[in-house]
């Protein structure tokens, strides 16, 4: 059993690298994927930065979002990042930069930097470009929308084609969650009342007991 497990798993893995073998150049750009992404909803959004310089390495990383009521970065050992809101408290973009003593991502290397966003917007596709400076000072931008043949531009955007909306509220959980949680303290409380008034009853029949048992 273990040894036809082993034998799957090596075969997987000879057949993801072929495909990476295979995929070349064509797959040496900044890209984005956040798998379940929804129209409206929330998802983790991760882009794969690779260093397409034979000299220099990344140092820098910055993503334009479409105005985001959250976005959430999550840590990476020798990296900083920064949200950047507007007015509106909307988050609009998200900067990663290399710690001072961190060479950043090497030529031949590649880095995934994750995060957390939403609501998204309520359309088929949505495109984060983004600008990746490297430690020459070169910056390359990534903002070219699809050519209209349907073929890739030498820079293109990175973006994400969006599932249909479910239809309903993104926070109806929560809410339900909270309509659950007063409903359960109604109910503790009301509990709660019946308990002490029955408790006042029974010691109110007590107290006549004794008095009864006094007279008599």
């Amino acid at each position: 059993m273990n040894t036809s497990l082993s034998r799957v798993f090596v075969t997987s893995v000879a057949a993801s690298g072929l495909m990476l073998v295979g995929a070349g150049v064509a797959s040496a750009h900044v890209a984005v994927d956040a798998p379940g992404a929804r129209q409206g909803g929330y998802a983790v959004a991760t882009f794969r930065v690779p260093t397409e310089s034979d000299t220099a390495s990344t140092t820098k990383l910055t993503v334009t979002l479409p105005n985001l009521k959250s976005a959430r970065t999550e840590p990476i050992a020798g990296w900083t990042a920064k949200v950047d809101k507007n007015a509106q408290g909307e988050a609009v973009s998200v900067t990663w930069t290399a710690n001072p003593g961190n060479p950043g991502v090497a030529p031949g290397q590649f880095q995934r930097f994750a995060l957390s966003v939403g609501p998204l917007p309520k359309q088929d596709k949505v495109s984060f470009n983004a600008a990746q400076t490297y430690s020459d000072g070169k910056v390359v931008d990534w903002n070219q929308p699809m050519n209209a043949d349907g073929s890739e531009p030498e820079h293109p955007a990175p973006s994400l084609t969006l599932a249909a909306s479910s239809g309903g509220d993104d926070d109806a959980p929560a809410a339900a969650d909270d309509k659950n949680d007063k409903g359960t303290d109604s109910t503790a409380r009301w509990l709660g009342g019946t308990g002490l008034a029955l408790g006042a009853l029974g010691a109110a029949l007590g107290l006549g007991s004794v008095i009864r048992g006094r007279r008599s």
